[in-house]
């Protein structure tokens, strides 16, 4: 599927509401939590792509999301879409709702098509969110997606967000976050390695890209 095929699979509605959001989410990100953001040229500007963040707070498929020019996907565990307001916004995202191991058939067939028809597809491969801040072991479960979808791997380093929303807190509160954008793991990378081999160089630039953020942090 072309870019202009790809583009006119949602409404006009759906893309200026995402457009919209991006944009308030930035400014909001800017004044809220004076967002640094490193590497946005590492954004691929077409084609498809499996994008790996670390998981810090419930603020970060938002924060990655205000960092590219490109409409991002997201999944989400299916229990999220029970809470009515919630579930209204995701929706309107055209959120991919997957079981909580994430190996639900349908989620998985969704996120393959649109992997394939070009876009880019957000997961966190450590699973679910940090309890102290630092980087946790990461699941293999986005490497089917990325072998069977014949795309890179974007890894994205966040950190701040566990300052701004710890998951013992109910609601943010101001901090700073930075945001990295990592070189990505090429295709031709991915159809080299072993599945071991691929998470092991995953872990690798993830682990480069926030040690890069906390030096940052630390002469600031």
């Amino acid at each position: 599927m072309s870019k202009e095929e790809a583009k006119h699979e949602r409404s006009f509605a759906k893309r200026l509401w995402y457009d919209a959001l991006r944009v308030i989410s930035r400014l909001a990100g800017v004044c809220l939590f004076r967002i640094r953001v490193y590497g946005r040229e590492n954004w691929p500007t077409e084609g498809g792509g499996l994008v790996c963040p670390n998981h810090q707070s419930f603020l970060d498929p938002l924060l990655v999301g205000l960092t590219c020019d490109r409409r991002l996907n997201f999944l989400a565990r299916r229990t999220l879409f029970k809470f009515l307001p919630f579930r209204m916004l995701i929706e309107s995202l055209d959120t991919i709702p997957i079981d909580r191991d994430g190996s639900g058939l349908a989620g998985l067939k969704e996120t393959l098509k649109r992997l394939k028809r070009g876009e880019l597809v957000l997961i966190f491969p450590e699973g679910t969110r940090t309890s102290d801040g630092e980087l946790q072991p990461l699941k293999g479960g986005f490497i089917p997606m990325a072998r069977r979808g014949g795309v890179p791997i974007i890894p994205v380093a966040i950190d701040g967000a566990f300052d701004a929303w710890p998951r013992s807190a109910k609601f943010p509160r101001r901090s700073v976050i930075h945001i990295r954008i990592a070189p990505p793991i090429s295709t031709e990378m991915l159809n080299s390695l072993s599945d071991d081999e691929l998470l092991a160089e995953l872990d690798r630039r993830l682990a480069e890209a926030f040690a890069a953020i906390r030096e940052t942090r630390a002469l600031a």
